[in-house]
């Protein structure tokens, strides 16, 4: 019987140095805090690579990428989140994690999901789902699409958000997933202030509380945490630079490769402790107290 996949939470949570040691990976050192590898990524001689053991996130300084044992399954095999749970959820004997990535694998995969239609958000459907996670059909228009796509022979319709290189990040109620190129979503607005957060719906919270912020601040949706790396040199450009990352362990660990790298930097997570991120507060939270304390805090 084929073992069921597990969720995320789950996946992050499982131990990181166990999964590089069952992958042929030890430590070169290790302190009460965190252990050195060699990176897993290329050959090197001195020790680049630290995973946080109180944390359990990972931080590659060769590169300055990192995450959860996701972010790490995904670069090491080249996946998909979906394709990393499955690896996790059965007997990684089976993968070829030492391998460098296939590039026809890669081009396979790309090629799966084509997009069909992009329109103004108008299905009821996904005006329903925008509300489920406490969004405005108003809000989500600012930054998004109606986006019709075809994987395979079945075709099926999101919440587009549409990265700089021409790729589309895609969620539904049933469904996440994005399209190749993978990258972040920059919204330039010639400021010198930067807002990021990790995902869509995270900046569509933080828009739907407080809208100025789309004339006033340049916004940054990393997409992904692995993204932190590449971005390091444009986020240094910006004066005050708000990060409301996620409150799990990759992104405490993102939070602080970021204000350790760019000291323009403020942790804003604070205003939603006790929630993983900023829509899970709003959703949870009652409204006055969310309008509340949004509005008393700066974000430059």
């Amino acid at each position: 019987m084929k073992e069921k996949r597990m969720d995320c939470e789950k996946a992050r949570n499982i131990d990181i140095v166990s999964t590089l040691a069952n992958l042929g990976h030890f430590p070169v050192r290790k302190t009460e805090k965190e252990a050195w590898f060699l990176s897993p990524f290329r050959s090197e001689t001195q020790a680049s690579f630290k995973v946080s053991l109180k944390k359990n996130y990972w931080i590659d300084f060769g590169t300055f990428e990192g995450g959860s044992t996701i972010d790490l399954i995904m670069k090491m095999e080249n996946c998909s989140v979906r394709e990393a749970l499955e690896r996790l959820s059965g007997n990684m004997d089976h993968f070829s994690f030492h391998q460098r990535p296939n590039p026809t694998k890669k081009k396979h995969r790309a090629n799966s999901i084509q997009i069909i239609e992009i329109k103004e958000i108008e299905h009821r459907a996904l005006e329903d789902y925008l509300s489920s996670r406490k969004i405005s059909t108003k809000t989500a228009r600012k930054l998004c699409k109606e986006v019709h796509y075809r994987i395979g022979e079945r075709t099926y319709f999101g919440i587009g958000l549409q990265n700089r290189s021409g790729g589309w990040e895609l969620r539904n109620s049933y469904w996440k997933g994005s399209t190749s190129p993978k990258d972040v979503s920059l919204i330039k607005n010639d400021s010198k202030k930067l807002a990021i957060t990790e995902g869509m719906f995270d900046m569509l919270t933080l828009l739907e509380l407080r809208p100025e912020l789309l004339n006033t601040h340049d916004l940054l949706v990393l997409n992904t945490t692995a993204f932190v790396k590449r971005m390091i040199s444009e986020i240094k450009d910006y004066e005050n630079v708000g990060l409301l990352l996620d409150r799990d362990k990759a992104g405490h660990g993102m939070t602080e490769l970021l204000i350790e790298k760019c000291p323009n930097s403020r942790d804003i997570s604070f205003l939603y402790v006790g929630f993983k991120d900023i829509n899970e507060w709003k959703m949870k939270s009652a409204k006055d107290e969310v309008r509340q304390r949004i509005q008393d805090v700066s974000l430059s």
